[in-house]
């Protein structure tokens, strides 16, 4: 496997949907956790941090297509959309609101990094097939380069995550751990 060379001046970290109504799920704290690990590395690093959520206006912003598997409806708590506060969230990190899976479209994510000069991200969060890969797709098509960090992110099924983890992620950038990418940065 390739070592990772990180120039912290043009590579993000994106997290996505670290959020208290998302990350209550089984699993959840494991993945800020983790998380919380790489937001340390990338502000020892002075790194890009964006932190990604998922909110609705009044509702009527949600997408309602016609599908086999509907989302479940759920009451949303008022904190719902609130990072977690474990990420340690400051007026100078940059917060995205996006209204769909992916944290591109309908966002300005692309126009500030592009404007920062990043052309690399990593990616975490929750979900692994839904948001993440979603967001991950995105960044291919817009030519980023992505490291994956397979431990700091987790779907509803291992089998979800696996599949992702396995056949998308490796053919769109580098998959590693957080330790990996800890240890690998410490020794480059």
């Amino acid at each position: 496997m390739e070592t990772l060379q990180i120039d912290f001046q043009k590579t993000a970290l994106v997290m996505i949907d670290l959020q208290k109504g998302i990350v209550q799920l089984p699993g959840g704290q494991a993945i800020v956790d983790k998380s919380r690990k790489l937001v340390e590395l990338f502000r020892q690093k002075q790194g890009f941090l964006a932190f990604v959520r998922v909110a609705f206006h009044d509702g009527q912003d949600a997408l309602k297509p016609s599908t086999d598997q509907p989302a479940p409806t759920m009451k949303r708590s008022e904190d719902w959309a609130d990072l977690v506060p474990e990420l340690g969230v400051t007026d100078k990190d940059y917060v995205v609101t996006k209204r769909q899976w992916g944290a591109f479209f309908g966002t300005d994510l692309d126009l500030q990094l592009r404007r920062r000069g990043i052309d690399t991200i990593v990616l975490c969060g929750i979900a692994t097939n839904i948001g993440v890969e979603m967001t991950a797709r995105e960044a291919f098509q817009l030519g980023y380069n992505q490291i994956f960090i397979t431990d700091a992110m987790m779907a509803m099924s291992g089998e979800e995550h696996d599949a992702t983890c396995r056949y998308i992620f490796p053919r769109i950038g580098k998959v590693r751990t957080t330790e990996a990418v800890l240890a690998e940065v410490s020794h480059g």
